[in-house]
């Protein structure tokens, strides 16, 4: 039949040839096998005699007949290619769990959940303060909430986990919850609060604080405080400034401060303090602090300015009771409380440190001592006062200076070991030197307090210390860190924790402005200062480090050289931002010999290895620190720094003046 189709369309017309094309094309299809119409189309074109270069018809049907040779040749056996997938599988199930795992250490750690380990059958669910703002006849509503409290305190009388009839009374005055909140109670808290006041008039602010006393300023607690020889003025915590002004430490009297259970009726608001009592933990998402003592207070902003805490020597921390006893590991208002009652009885006291406070508190008891006879030692490590600070040969005068106001000072001396014998503080120090004293001040350093940091999953900068905060000193959305725990990025400087009142004033004012939606960025360089009675004084700013190389220019000091006589002319003890700006415009310094052993007054320039001034020191020289300010700011690199040292006018010099032989100049 194919033969008779090929031979038919070979001899009939184009016009039958598609006639007999199509029938030939489904006789293969029915054909066992399957040739190609398109092969066969091909020979029925041609001519009778088929070319000796042609394929045969047997052979392209083989080359197109249907196969699956393309089809994967299974290997090995069925169970073999069953185990080889579960294991596939059970890998990519223990990848999957570990990526979940991680995802949830992550996000446990960055405070996006919360995993709680407090009991909270000890909270308490009567709000007083709730229910007395909601009910319009508040008289009868506190009625029945005292009714009902006494009722639970007489029911859960004796069981263990229920709180005593006073704790019940301190969870009812504070409020559930503050639309600002404040952790601390501190300088930079005080700077908060007022910054909060000026944005919003009808701000509810409420303050926690661990410590007994409204917000007061610790600088003089070294310095005015023990110049003060009126104990009733000291006693209520008042000073003289170096100008003889009266001045209390507080920033505002107790009366300032609204009741907190109150806080949330008042029309125009307010500030309300919580003393004695510690925020324990913190949840930054659900913006839920909890209290030491159970409550739990729920806030719209909040700020974390929880200060620093102060270090103690490992040597005494393991001394004997009676040695700790006797140790003061000085800070605030109670350790200065206790100090002085205690130089009142006492014959000898020793201070270990020759930092600022080591050294301002060796200067203050001297002087007393030089009146009732204490005697008083300072110990430290360092090569002279403030070692880590000033250049050598300012420390080593310092240092003099201290003896003078009758310190026995013992530097490059440590404690080595102690001991109590005849009711008295034996230490002996790695030199071999022996003091037997009635009390040990220990004043080496601060620390940030970052318990709450770790109780609430927040970040700690490994290296300076303090919680992580960004530019504005936000550490969470809503959160935000001031003070001495901040530790902030200098754009100048880079990352840096200051612990200084200046940096608490600023920082905590900045904060506040924040609070209320200012977004304002941190660029401000802080400056600190120390007095050393009231006739030496110096003022620094930025990285002032004796291990860093040292310019100095320096001029005989006047009578209005000192820190009595700057208080004397701005009427304020506490040198900060606040002061007004100064000009840098000046003319020429007057240039005389200097005695290098009477260091009056001058500008020390603390420079890196690229040479730049990266901290100025102002010895004696007051309200220039807008000036140096400026100078750190514009960055002075290479450059002639007794041409700098010109714009702090050192010499007051008038115009017109005739300039006095140059002044020497102290590098080191």
């Amino acid at each position: 039949k194919m033969y008779r189709a090929h031979m038919l369309a070979c001899r009939f017309p184009a016009k039958i040839q598609c006639i007999v094309r199509r029938d030939a094309h489904l006789l293969c299809l029915k054909s066992p096998i399957f040739i190609s119409p398109v092969s066969l189309l091909a020979r029925c074109m041609s001519s009778h005699e088929t070319p000796a270069h042609w394929k045969s018809t047997k052979q392209i049907c083989l080359e197109n007949k249907s196969h699956m040779n393309f089809l994967p040749v299974p290997e090995g056996s069925w169970q073999e290619n069953y185990n080889k997938r579960q294991k596939k599988w059970n890998i990519m199930l223990l990848a999957s769990v570990a990526a979940l795992g991680v995802t949830c250490f992550v996000l446990y750690k960055s405070g996006s959940i919360y995993l709680h380990t407090y009991d909270y059958r000890k909270f308490q669910p009567l709000r007083s303060d709730a229910l007395l703002a909601a009910s319009p006849d508040k008289e009868e509503t506190s009625s029945r909430i005292n009714t009902t409290a006494s009722s639970l305190l007489v029911s859960e009388e004796d069981t263990s986990t229920s709180p005593s009839c006073e704790e019940e009374a301190i969870v009812r005055d504070i409020p559930a919850h503050a639309q600002y909140m404040i952790i601390g109670a501190g300088t930079a808290a005080f700077g908060a609060f007022r910054a909060i006041k000026a944005r919003d008039p009808k701000a509810k602010i409420l303050i926690v604080g661990e410590e007994n006393s409204v917000p007061y300023m610790r600088p003089p607690l070294s310095k005015e405080l023990w110049f003060n020889e009126d104990k009733s003025e000291v006693e209520n915590m008042q000073f003289r400034q170096w100008n003889g002004k009266k001045r209390s430490v507080y920033y505002e009297p107790k009366e300032f401060f609204a009741d907190p259970k109150k806080l949330n009726t008042l029309v125009n608001g307010g500030i309300a303090l919580v003393k004695g009592r510690k925020v324990v933990k913190l949840d930054a998402g659900n913006k839920t602090v909890w209290l030491s003592t159970g409550e739990k207070v729920t806030y719209d902003k909040c700020l974390i300015a929880t200060g620093g805490k102060p270090r103690n020597l490992p040597i005494l921390a393991n001394a004997s009771p009676e040695v700790k006893e006797r140790t003061v590991l000085y800070r605030n208002i109670e350790d200065f409380k206790r100090l002085n009652a205690i130089v009142e009885t006492a014959g000898s006291v020793a201070i270990i440190g020759g930092g600022f406070l080591g050294s301002e508190l060796a200067c203050a008891l001297g002087k007393i001592g030089q009146k009732t006879g204490l005697k008083v030692y300072q110990i430290f490590p360092e090569k002279g006062n403030m070692g880590h600070v000033l250049p050598e040969y300012l420390s080593k005068w310092t240092t003099r200076k201290v003896g003078k106001e009758g310190v026995d000072v013992m530097p490059e001396q440590v404690v080595a070991s102690t001991a109590f014998q005849d009711g008295k503080v034996v230490l002996t120090t790695n030199e071999g030197q022996s003091v037997c004293v009635d009390c040990v001040v220990a004043a080496v350093g601060l620390e940030a307090n970052v318990d709450l940091a770790r109780s609430s999953n927040l970040e700690i900068d490994p290296v300076n210390g303090g919680f992580l905060v960004n530019a504005e000193l936000e550490a969470r959305r809503d959160l935000w860190v001031a003070g001495d725990a901040a530790c902030f990025y200098d754009v100048k400087l880079g990352r840096r924790r200051v612990e200084h009142h200046d940096h608490a004033v600023v920082s905590g004012r900045l904060a506040g402005e924040n609070m209320t939606g200012a977004a304002k960025p941190y660029w401000h360089q802080s400056m600190f200062w120390s007095d050393l009675g009231p006739d030496v004084g110096y003022e620094a700013i930025g990285i002032v480090d004796s291990s860093l190389k040292t310019v100095a220019v320096f001029a005989k000091a006047t009578e209005g050289d000192t820190p009595k006589a700057v208080v004397e002319a701005t009427g304020d003890n506490l040198r900060s931002e606040a002061r007004e700006i100064q000009s840098l415009a000046g003319d020429s310094v007057k240039k005389s010999p200097l005695d290098t052993e009477d260091y009056g007054k001058g500008v020390v320039f603390y420079l890196n290895q690229q040479k730049t001034v990266v901290g100025i020191l102002l010895w004696n020289t007051f309200n220039k620190m807008s000036i140096a300010r400026q100078v750190l700011r514009d960055g002075a690199r290479n450059e002639d720094l007794y041409e700098v040292a010109k714009l702090f006018d050192l010499y007051d010099t008038a115009v017109g003046e005739e300039e006095p032989p140059a002044a020497e100049k102290v590098s080191k």
